[in-house]
């Protein structure tokens, strides 16, 4: 079975988004090896990351992170999702380890209309008459 997690980032710095994983992974490591009582590496493989370079393409990487749980036959809907952004960016929920990317800020001034827009692409997608 292979675990995958999405995450999209916006790097302040030059490498801090390969820093952020090597410490992510690390400590996860060591909370798997100590909970487990065992030793060694979790995977051979490493993270693989992309540049997201077109503004657009933005919004449609936060609809695939946030539908994935879905597409998955997880749960049922993007919000039973514990791990994911969604209640943040579509319900407005807070949580301190989320900053708003510019193209989700860029839906609307008016932080009601941002969120009830997002829940539009969101429902857009789950019901099948958008691509992306």
């Amino acid at each position: 079975m292979t675990n995958h997690a999405y995450l999209l980032l916006t790097p302040h710095e030059k490498n801090s988004a390969s820093l952020l994983m090597k410490h992510l992974s690390q400590r996860y490591v060591q909370f798997i090896n100590r909970t487990c009582r065992r030793t060694g590496s979790l995977s051979e493989g490493r993270y693989k990351s992309c540049l997201t370079q077109e503004k657009q393409y933005i919004l449609a990487c936060y609809r695939y992170i946030e539908l994935n749980p879905v597409r998955a036959g997880m749960v049922p809907r993007p919000r039973d999702y514990s791990r994911s952004s969604y209640g943040c960016d579509e319900a407005g929920d807070p949580n301190a380890l989320i900053t708003p990317h510019l193209q989700y800020l860029g839906l609307s001034a008016n932080s009601e209309k941002r969120l009830d827009s997002y829940k539009g692409l969101i429902e857009e997608k789950i019901q099948g008459t958008a691509t992306t």
